[in-house]
């Protein structure tokens, strides 16, 4: 079973947050496993985060283990985050393979160090619907 690391602001702002749990789902019907499906959480609050016992040093640990045993890293970058940015680049120092998903109708635009690395697989979506097929096949080159 390939193991995913979903990716996904928390302490960079839950903004996007509403559009999470739908792309994990979409991940496990594929048949993957999501190492991180509890960031998806809707009730996560950046400033608590899915961990609050933890300290630091432990979520960094532990996320960054989660990343090394993955097969690959899904991420959502609509809303912008310094930790999933540093998740991004440890996956691509490492090889492995990333597919980062962007909302279209954001007022943002995604960074241009994800969208210029060609490592990066980048999907533009307008509703969560469209990328049931993008991850799907995603999933099936890995």
């Amino acid at each position: 079973m390939k193991k995913i690391y979903f990716a996904c602001s928390i302490s960079g702002g839950r903004d996007h947050a509403h559009v999470y749990e739908d792309i994990v789902k979409i991940i496990k019907v594929s048949g993957a496993r999501v190492l991180c499906e509890l960031f998806a959480d809707k009730t996560l609050k950046a400033n608590i985060g899915p961990t609050p016992h933890l300290k630091e040093y432990d979520i960094w640990k532990n996320d960054v283990a989660w990343v090394k045993s993955a097969n690959a890293i899904i991420a959502e970058i609509t809303q912008p985050s310094l930790g999933v940015g540093y998740e991004i680049g440890l996956a691509d120092e490492l090889g492995i393979p990333i597919l980062a998903l962007f909302d279209s109708t954001s007022e943002r635009r995604p960074s241009p160090m994800i969208v210029g690395n060609p490592n990066v697989a980048l999907i533009k979506y307008t509703k969560v619907e469209e990328l049931s097929k993008p991850i799907n096949d995603f999933l099936k080159e890995i």
